[in-house]
């Protein structure tokens, strides 16, 4: 059976080239702007309160050694020693930052070191990022799993030596934490999304089939019949779920699909068009015009699949 979130990740290519060691020694509080990139936090020894702001307020998560924490989009968060309160949106923080080989150090630079965090910048390599991050809850933080507790003490291990090759493996190993965490059963944000919809027994019922057949002539009755519901319940509870109305749901990952097979440029165009649910290349590339902005044919000579240019190397926590 198709795993709909496998292929939402596989389609985002996740990566990790950017990491720095955050220690720390209480009281500390930090605050950052981000601009929309994928963040992530490893606590390697000692814990902390994290603050990820959101539409409605800030979520609050109280982070042990070896939890892991991704945000997929972060625009602004906030983290602090135990013995405080992550500062506020209109808070200056004024704990010292002071730059150190490989990180930084929050706090008094004399006194102990008591927290020691893994942080950086994500990447996703597709282009289709924009369209694929909204189906990611806002958050997700796992703890207490056997699998992940094993990838945070190779990467703490790793991150406290000099061997050779230290950030290639650094970066597959962070790799592979970043989709343990995706397909962890982890909490997350209770946002719409892909995870939401999945959790909900019949809905994923709807989610599998637009996964398994995505060129199948679905329509809303056809689905609801799929996940056992009335035309209308499923509707609504659709759209409140994973955040999409189902046929724009299935409109944005038919056209995901679409931009990857001609991005690879081994099938001819009305073969692409056929495999994404249409009848004939006029009518895609109506619709793909309408949600690119470029005609098929357009877009497969002129798009550079390349990554992200994001460079997270030089910039500090708070």
């Amino acid at each position: 059976m198709v795993d709909p979130l496998a292929e939402v990740v596989g389609l985002l290519q996740p990566s990790a080239p950017f990491s720095k060691l955050v220690i720390a020694s209480s009281p500390w509080a930090v605050r950052r702007a981000d601009t929309g990139q994928p963040f992530y936090f490893v606590v390697l020894e000692g814990a902390c309160r994290l603050a990820i702001d959101g539409p409605h307020g800030s979520d609050m998560i109280v982070l042990n050694e070896g939890d892991f924490v991704l945000i997929p989009a972060a625009q602004s968060f906030a983290t602090s020693s135990m013995d405080r309160e992550p500062p506020l949106d209109d808070e200056v923080p004024t704990t010292a930052v002071t730059p150190m080989p490989g990180g930084v150090r929050l706090g008094d630079p004399l006194a102990d070191v008591d927290t020691r965090l893994l942080v950086g910048h994500c990447v996703f390599g597709s282009a289709d990022a924009g369209l694929l991050v909204p189906l990611l809850p806002r958050w997700v933080h796992v703890r207490g799993e056997r699998r992940l507790a094993t990838l945070v003490q190779l990467v703490g291990d790793e991150s406290r030596t000099q061997r050779p090759a230290r950030e290639m493996v650094m970066a597959r190993l962070l790799e592979v934490l970043l989709i343990e965490a995706l397909r962890s059963n982890g909490s997350t944000a209770a946002s719409p999304g892909l995870l939401r919809g999945l959790s909900d027994p019949k809905l994923s019922l709807a989610l599998r089939g637009f996964h398994e057949h995505p060129a199948a002539p679905w329509n809303v009755a056809q689905l609801a019949s799929t996940a056992g519901m009335s035309r209308s319940t499923f509707f609504e509870a659709f759209g409140r779920a994973v955040g999409l109305p189902p046929m724009e749901y299935l409109l944005t990952w038919r056209m995901a699909l679409a931009k990857q097979m001609l991005r690879q440029r081994e099938l001819a165009i009305s073969e692409i068009a056929e495999r994404v649910g249409y009848s004939s290349v006029s009518s895609f590339g109506v619709a793909f015009t309408r949600h690119v902005g470029l005609p098929p044919g357009r877009y497969a000579t002129t798009q550079v699949d390349a990554a992200p240019d994001i460079d997270g190397t030089g910039q500090q926590l708070g």
